[in-house]
């Protein structure tokens, strides 16, 4: 059986952590109590601890041996951090993934736009908190477009810095007066990477992670103002 459709316990207890984290279910700095979690999730012990030490060494999850675990806080100079490591990393892989990828990696890059414009067609007009089908099509969009790059170990830390940024995302919806569809810069993106035009496919993802990282700091300057 595929391993997706039959996922261990561990794997739940990740998925789930993960996205209640990223989704802001769990506000930054909320402590993480293994009891309360295997509660929640309908998980023993073990599942649950494995989750929080993953995420822990994903940045998403802090761990102090006295306090336990607790939802890593958001600030500027961690958004910033973030960006600036993704550029770092994003650009060069994707250039890779460029320069390496077959007919079946074009195939999944034009399927995942597919699936992510279709879906924004049908949301409503007007400001919208992303959902998490939304959050889960964004990511297959980015992650497809960097995947044939042949180090796995740049593919995995691309996808784990995406997820970090998740959070400043979902803050930044939080806030947004105006909706600005993404899937004509997807688009535009998604064409210079199919054309192997890697100067322009990087300059378009260099400005579509510092246009998210704009949008943020704004946001991010009204979460900190309402939680005092």
């Amino acid at each position: 059986m595929d391993k997706n459709q039959n996922p261990t316990a561990n794997e739940i207890a990740l998925n789930a952590l993960r996205q209640d984290v990223l989704s802001l279910a769990f506000l930054p700095g909320t402590k993480l109590k293994v009891e309360h979690l295997q509660q929640s999730y309908g998980l023993s012990s073990s599942p649950i601890r494995e989750a929080l030490n993953r995420l822990t060494e994903e940045g998403l999850v802090k761990a102090d041996e006295r306090k336990g675990f607790r939802v890593a806080m958001v600030s500027d100079v961690d958004l910033q951090d973030i960006t600036n490591m993704r550029l770092m990393i994003d650009l060069p892989t994707l250039e890779q993934s460029m320069n390496s990828g077959d007919d079946k990696w074009e195939s999944d890059v034009i399927a995942s736009f597919h699936l992510l414009e279709k879906l924004e067609s049908r949301l409503p007009e007007g400001p919208v908190v992303l959902n998490a089908e939304w959050s889960a099509l964004h990511r297959s969009f980015h992650r497809a477009m960097m995947s044939a790059c042949p180090s796995e170990r740049m593919v995995q830390t691309s996808g784990s810095l995406f997820d970090q940024a998740e959070r400043y995302r979902h803050i930044s919806a939080r806030y947004r007066t105006v909706i600005k569809r993404k899937s004509e810069e997807h688009k535009v993106l998604m064409r210079a990477v199919l054309k192997r035009d890697i100067a322009t496919a990087q300059q378009l993802h260099q400005e579509h992670v510092l246009s998210t990282q704009k949008n943020a700091l704004k946001a991010l300057a009204q979460w900190h103002q309402d939680a005092h």
